[in-house]
C-alpha cells in the first residue's frame, strides 16, 4: 500500500473535498453550463498548445525522439494555423496529442515513487511527482518570458486549467464517489493505476 501517512493524507483528503464541493466543483459546472462547448474545446486547446514545450522538453529527456518531434509539429501547426492553439487543427491532420511530465521522466530513469502523498488542494501526488512538478515550471518557456501583468495572466491560465480539468471530470468522479465504499482509497488506487499507466505511455506491463 505504502501509505506510511495515510492519517494525515486523510485530514488532507477532506480538507479538499470539502473545498472542492464548495468552490470547485459549482464552478466547474457553471462553467460546463453557461460556456459553449466549442469555447471550452479552444480553452482546452490553447492550454494544451502553451503546455506543449513542456511535454517535449520530458519526451527528449525520455531519449524519444519522435515522440518529441510529434508534439514539435503539433505546436508548430496549432500555434499558425490553429491561431495561437485556439483550434486543435493538428488533431484533424491526424498528428495526435500526447501528456508527459518530469515525474514521469525521473520514473524512467529508474526514480522509484516513494510514499504516497495527500498534497493540500493539489490532490495526489508522490515525492518524485511532486518534484516533477517544480521541474516543469522551469521547463514552461512562459516562466522565462515577463510582460505586463504576467503574475496575473499566470494565474488566469492556472484557473482556466483548474477549471477546466474538473469540468470534465464531473460525470466520473461523482461516479466514483458514488460507487466507492472508500472514496480515499479508491482515489489512491486509481490515483496509482493511471501514473503506471502514463509512465509506460499506455504500453502493457510486465505483469499482464
Amino acid at each position: 500500500m505504502n501509505d506510511p501517512y495515510e492519517a494525515t493524507n486523510r485530514a488532507i483528503f477532506d480538507f479538499n473535498l470539502s473545498i472542492d464541493r464548495t468552490f470547485l466543483k459549482p464552478t466547474a459546472q457553471r462553467y460546463q453550463t453557461y460556456v459553449p462547448e466549442e469555447v471550452r474545446d479552444s480553452v482546452r486547446s490553447t492550454l494544451d498548445n502553451l503546455h506543449a514545450p513542456v511535454v517535449v522538453a520530458n519526451d527528449l529527456l525520455q531519449a524519444e525522439p519522435g515522440r518529441a518531434g510529434t508534439m514539435t509539429g503539433r505546436f508548430l501547426i496549432n500555434s499558425t494555423l490553429g491561431l495561437g492553439g485556439l483550434f486543435d487543427v493538428a488533431t484533424r491532420f491526424g498528428i495526435e496529442s500526447h501528456d508527459e511530465d518530469f515525474g514521469q521522466t525521473l520514473a524512467v530513469w529508474g526514480v522509484g515513487d516513494g510514499p504516497y502523498l495527500m498534497l493540500p488542494l493539489l490532490g495526489p501526488s508522490n515525492p518524485r511527482d511532486a518534484v516533477g512538478r517544480g521541474a516543469d515550471v522551469a521547463f514552461d518557456p512562459v516562466t522565462y518570458i515577463k510582460f505586463k501583468r504576467h503574475v496575473m495572466w499566470e494565474g488566469v491560465r492556472m484557473y482556466l486549467n483548474i477549471v477546466d480539468t474538473r469540468s470534465r471530470g464531473l460525470e466520473t468522479l461523482d461516479g466514483i464517489e458514488r460507487n466507492s465504499l472508500d472514496f480515499y482509497a479508491t482515489v489512491r488506487s486509481l490515483y496509482r493505476q493511471n501514473r503506471a499507466y502514463q509512465i509506460r505511455n499506455g504500453m502493457p506491463s510486465n505483469d499482464e
